[in-house]
């Protein structure tokens, strides 16, 4: 599927709660865009109201390498401001967007080609914040943020 539509149009007959749900890539660009109305930014409000609102969401994000694969895994995930040389307003944003440590468990389960191990420490960083606060500005959907695993190869 190419577009949202394609995907509306596929899941026209499901019932509600059983409509799969797309996979999106998103790339944040300047980590200012967390923080401004452009393009951007006006672009993910947008998508997240042709979609379905989702029980909770799944960020994997270049910003978290881990030895070996984790997910996070705590009641209340920490916004992380892993970079530097931007305005103090980005730094000041808090995305307290709720985890659910039930759901990761449940999601490192499913994964079968890497063991997944549940991480209490590490948060959601502006890989994932930058976007989804957009998506959803009343952090009430869980996320959860997949790390990824720099023994392995491509």
């Amino acid at each position: 599927m190419n577009s949202i539509s394609e995907f509306n149009k596929f899941t026209n007959g499901l019932k509600e709660q059983d409509h799969l749900m797309p996979v999106l890539f998103v790339g944040h660009g300047s980590p200012m865009n967390g923080i401004e109305d452009n393009q951007f930014s006006e672009r993910w409000k947008q998508m997240a109201q042709e979609i379905p609102k989702p029980a909770a969401v799944l960020v994997i994000s270049a910003h978290w390498f881990s030895k070996g694969t984790r997910i996070t895994a705590m009641d209340f995930p920490k916004t992380i401001h892993d970079f530097g040389g931007f305005p103090q307003a980005l730094f000041d944003v808090q995305y307290p967007a709720p985890g659910n440590p039930q759901l990761a468990t449940e999601t490192a389960s499913l994964l079968h080609s890497a063991h997944v191990e549940l991480d209490h420490d590490w948060g959601l960083d502006h890989g994932a914040w930058t976007v989804v606060r957009h998506m959803y500005p009343d952090a009430d959907i869980p996320v959860l943020q997949l790390s990824i695993d720099y023994t392995k190869n491509a």
